[in-house]
Parts: structure tokens; C-alpha cells; sequence
């Protein structure tokens, strides 16, 4: 990040990271006697490891290799269409920067309702299909994502994944939700700084003048970088 894009992010986004939100929020559903699913951990379940003591049993999916085993969790790899536990066993299931790779969405919404206890939550927050950075995403080859993520946002390629967006509208979200069972409980369009423009002041400010503009107009919201959806097994 250039000094002026730092000075600007200081300025102008202190309030709280869409993640940070997402995090709370989990934690708001969740009880010392429930069990919570992380879909999409990661290597290392960082996310998921958070909520030690805050939950019974502490499970992650993800296709990768999980390296170092934490104790404490209980870690599969797998496809998240098929996920190798009991049904209705889950009282929370989580989801940060994952439905976006998802290719699948039928099945996987499909599974979340199974393994979910009935009254049991699906939170998970996502790229927005109609922000920029996802536009111009959905235009350029998957296989040339890694060195772009790298160069702009410092991420290690190889924690970069194809993405498919096919459930990343409020009408995609609406459909797939509805055929899979669940109720709606919250739909919310979330932003943050500009990130891939970390590497430029110039245009960080001007990025950082778009962000505030759909951010105060309702009817630009839509536009936002992330939505924020909160499910509930009946």
C-alpha cells in the first residue's frame, strides 16, 4: 500500500471491515452447547479456531490441505456439495469469501440445509456480482487471477481459487435459498476501501470517492462490494 493510499484508508474507512461484521454476527447465533460448521476454512481455519470456547464442536471443510492440524477442530477435506457429516448435526454454518467459488449452488444449498438442525442459521458473506472488482473478475480468465491477486492485494497465489458467481445477486441468493428450504432472515449489501487499489494513491482516492457515493445513495447500495446474508432452516 502507497502512503497516500494508507493516509486515505485511515481517514476515510474507520469503521469496522466487513469481515469483523460477519464475525459478530456468527457469534450473535451461536451457544457454548451449539456446533458450528466453517465452509471453506481454509488451511489453517483461522476463522473457525476464533471460536474456541464458544462452541461444543468446531468443524471446517475445505478442498485443500489443512496444514498444521489445530487441535480442538475437527477438519475434513472435502467438496462442500458433499460434506461428510450426520445430517441436521449443525447448529451454525459459516461462510467468508466462499460462495463466490461456488459452481454448484444447488447442491451446496442443498447440503447447508442438511446438515443444519431445524432453526438452525446459514451465514455467509460474498463478493457482490455487481461490484466493479467482481465485473471485471467475471471478464478475465480464472488462470490469471492468482498473479493479479498477488500483485494487487500481496496474497499468496496459491490461496487463490477460480471464481464462478452463481449466487451472487439478491435474486440468485433469493432462488437458491428458496429451493433449497430456507427463510431469508437478512440481506445486506456491505462495503469497504477500495483493496485493489492498494497499490496506487491516485486511484485509491478516486475509488475511495465511489465508495462513499454508494454508500450514501439507497438506491446505489446494490453496488457495494459484498452482500451479507443470514439464512434460517425452518
Amino acid at each position: 500500500m502507497t502512503e497516500l493510499a494508507q493516509r486515505l484508508k485511515d481517514k476515510y474507512f474507520g469503521r469496522d471491515h466487513p469481515y469483523q461484521i460477519f464475525e459478530r454476527e456468527v457469534e450473535s447465533y451461536l451457544r457454548r452447547e451449539h456446533v458450528l460448521l466453517d465452509a471453506g476454512c481454509g488451511r489453517t481455519a483461522p476463522i473457525l479456531a476464533g471460536y474456541k470456547g464458544k462452541a461444543c464442536r468446531l468443524i471446517g471443510v475445505d478442498l485443500v490441505d489443512f496444514t498444521p492440524a489445530t487441535e480442538g477442530l475437527e477438519l475434513y477435506k472435502c467438496d462442500l456439495a458433499a460434506i461428510p457429516i450426520e445430517d441436521g448435526s449443525v447448529d451454525v454454518m459459516m461462510a467468508r469469501s466462499v460462495m463466490e467459488h461456488v459452481t454448484d449452488p444447488a447442491r451446496v444449498y442443498g447440503e447447508s440445509y442438511r446438515v443444519l438442525k431445524p432453526g438452525g442459521h446459514f451465514i455467509f458473506l460474498t463478493a457482490n456480482f455487481w461490484d466493479y472488482a467482481s465485473i471485471i473478475a467475471s471478464m478475465i480468465p480464472n488462470r490469471f487471477h492468482p498473479w493479479i491477486v498477488s500483485k494487487t492485494e500481496g496474497r499468496e497465489e496459491h490461496d487463490v481459487f477460480p471464481i464462478a458467481y452463481r449466487t451472487n445477486t439478491r435474486s440468485a441468493v433469493g432462488k437458491w435459498a428458496k429451493q433449497a428450504g430456507f427463510e431469508i432472515v437478512s440481506f445486506r449489501y456491505l462495503g469497504q476501501y477500495p483493496s485493489y487499489f492498494m497499490f496506487n494513491g491516485f486511484l485509491f482516492l478516486l475509488a475511495t470517492g465511489y465508495e462513499k457515493l454508494i454508500s450514501k445513495v439507497p438506491a446505489l447500495n446494490f453496488l457495494q462490494g459484498w452482500i451479507f446474508v443470514t439464512l434460517r432452516k425452518p
